[in-house]
């Protein structure tokens, strides 16, 4: 990996690394999406003229072709891009999207139905297999900190070309009778400027050359999806991306539609309006890299599902109940009750991003290198299947009587119901949520060293104790889950249970006070060694009253003999005297005693081996981490 890092988000695209793969991937989505709406154009205005065969077939038979290649070739698509370099690969295919334009334009030239249709199952075949490729080669060429910012352009890129290609499309079309000839002309040119910005992508060797590739795409469907199943955390990240491309899908299908019933407009108000949530994704995204302070935030995602659904349920309750007779952009614009129409399709599209973009991090981030493309190319599979049970729903709650406006409610309450479902299921999202807003309310937290964190092997932890929200404060910046150990009664406590056991906090007690309750402690803090994890422990034993670092106890050294794992050394600078630490009496009896955002810092060692530490060896090493700054 290039162990470069980019202070801006925007140098990304100045260099080799990313730059030649983000405008490949913008010239692929913009290209899928002139020709599928330049073949929907057709079919919508000239189809009794030109194809012969009725508009409602025609659309969709298209949609079916398009979206069957996720299904068939979605697992094969993973297997090769884990088994051969990405670069390579990515550039064969964009060798062979030259070829399919070349179909598709003979095909518009011919008005020939048939090559029309293969042209597009093909795109969608391209689409099949490039999407594994292009985000799994993002952690091999992309630092660990720019890993949220590559998936920010990488999602804005996406739906941009969906609204230019939508645009593109829109005014070809209108030079008849060639206007389907030069959209054809536009997708070989387009391809041509996509192989050409893939010879810059630099070489990306496979992940598992020695995999044997199967071809039975059953068996390795299923074989897909039980891969991704091992892995708890990246399961239910792929289920939540699906889950968006459900409600996405959901809006962007019917919102012809709602403009026309709803609002009363004509097709020029349906790229203005579809363009504000496609720029609330892109904007979405970027904040979500701004506030994730380059590491993957999944703490954000919290506050993309909570936005979907109020602002699902306000376009509800926005829309008109009858609409306007000859509603123009302008005429809409100019009423400032249809400004909140428009914000909430802006504010969508920010839930999306922030709700996407760390999903997608997340998965490449905790996926097995030599497994990564074959989970992407799962989490394809399951994007295809939602999107095609969200085409059925809607159809069929339509039918049943629901107004579009209703509809959104109702997928703006699911969504409440999924969000609850997923992170009832995975805590770690709420956890590192309320770190976030914690740690981002009261403090201007500066860090040093997060790199010595391990991806992956079980390390232990040990930190200072100055404040009662020090385990939120290292959680909200480690990449991985930490399994802090907690003071049994506070463990114990109602609110505080609730947080702790599903954070997997270990209670432990002294032995004085339940020496049942220490021997379970030991065993699990073994196990989660053992078993690959992070432990947190705060060798003082107790939050500081003074504002020193007191003695640290022996509880460390067992753990290290029991189960030598590296140490890696930690102190939080400037937290005594904040309203969460002891200073000048009780925690948190005197509200807003700094104020806010008062700055603070978190000392990272590189790890250490276990051999010949002992508390008073660890205790120095941290105190001089933390200096004189307490």
């Amino acid at each position: 990996m290039n162990t470069e890092s980019s202070h801006s988000v925007t140098k990304l695209l100045g260099q080799r690394r990313f730059g030649p793969l983000f405008f490949t991937q913008l010239c692929g989505a913009f290209n899928d999406n002139v020709f599928k709406n330049a073949l929907i154009l057709l079919v919508a205005f000239q189809s009794g003229k030109i194809l012969g065969l009725a508009p409602e077939l025609i659309v969709n038979l298209a949609g079916g072709l398009f979206v069957l290649p996720f299904f068939l070739f979605s697992a094969m698509a993973g297997q090769l891009a884990d088994k051969f370099d990405k670069a390579v690969m990515i550039r064969i295919i964009k060798a062979i999207e030259i070829g399919i334009a070349c179909l598709a334009t003979y095909g518009f030239a011919t008005a020939n139905a048939v090559l029309l249709l293969a042209a597009l199952f093909l795109m969608g075949l391209h689409s099949t297999f490039f999407g594994p490729l292009k985000y799994s080669i993002l952690p091999q060429h992309l630092h660990p900190d720019e890993l949220v910012a590559g998936n920010a352009w990488v999602e804005s890129a996406t739906f941009i070309a969906i609204l230019a290609g939508t645009l593109l499309a829109g005014e070809l079309m209108t030079f008849k009778p060639h206007g389907a000839l030069y959209a054809g002309i536009s997708c070989v040119v387009i391809a041509v400027f996509g192989l050409l910005a893939s010879l810059g992508i630099p070489t990306a060797p496979p992940a598992a050359p020695d995999l044997r590739i199967s071809l039975n795409p059953l068996t390795e469907t299923w074989r897909n999806l039980r891969l991704i199943h091992r892995n708890r955390t990246v399961f239910h990240s792929t289920m939540g991306i699906s889950w968006f491309w459900f409600f996405g899908a959901l809006l962007l299908v019917q919102f012809p539609l709602y403009v026309r019933q709803v609002l009363g407009g004509s097709e020029e108000m349906v790229t203005p309006l579809l363009a504000s949530f496609i720029v609330g994704i892109a904007v979405g995204a970027f904040l979500c890299e701004r506030l994730s302070g380059k590491h993957v935030e999944i703490g954000l995602v919290p506050f993309g599902s909570i936005g979907l659904t109020l602002a699902g349920l306000d376009l509800w309750l926005s829309s008109p109940a009858l609409a306007p007779a000859h509603m123009t952009l302008t005429l809409f614009l100019s009423h400032p009750g249809n400004w909140r129409i428009i914000a909430d399709l802006v504010l969508i599209g920010i839930s999306g991003g922030f709700f996407t973009v760390p999903l997608y991090a997340l998965i490449q981030q905790r996926s097995e290198e030599g497994e990564r493309s074959r989970v992407i190319a799962a989490n394809n599979i399951l994007n295809a299947a939602f999107m095609v049970v969200s085409s059925i729903f809607g159809s069929i709650a339509l039918s049943q009587g629901l107004s579009i406006p209703q509809l959104f409610m109702v997928a703006a309450l699911m969504n409440a119901a999924v969000a609850i479902y997923i992170y009832g299921l995975v805590p770690e999202f709420v956890m590192r949520c309320i770190a976030w807003v914690l740690v981002r309310t009261f403090y201007r937290l500066k860090t040093e060293g997060l790199e010595h964190i391990p991806a992956k092997g079980p390390v232990l932890i040990v930190c200072n104790h100055p404040s009662f929200i020090d385990a939120f404060i290292i959680a909200s910046m480690c990449r991985r889950p930490i399994r802090f150990v907690a003071d049994y009664t506070m463990y114990a406590k109602p609110v505080l249970h609730y947080i702790f056991a599903k954070s997997g906090a270990i209670p432990m007690a002294a032995a004085r006070e339940d020496r049942s309750v220490l021997i379970a402690a030991y065993d699990n803090i073994a196990a989660a060694l053992e078993a690959g994890e992070v432990v947190g422990i705060f060798p003082e034993g107790r939050v500081t009253d003074t504002g020193d670092i007191e003695p640290f106890k022996g509880g460390v050294s067992k753990i290290l003999a029991r189960t030598p794992v590296p140490v890696l050394p930690m102190a939080l600078r400037g937290m005594w005297g904040s309203f969460f630490s002891r200073k000048d009496g009780p925690a948190m009896s005197k509200p807003l005693r700094r104020g806010l955002f008062n700055p603070i810092e978190l000392i990272v060692s590189a790890p250490i081996a276990p051999e010949a530490l002992t508390p008073k060896v660890l205790h120095d090493i941290v105190q001089e981490l933390r200096g004189d700054h307490r």
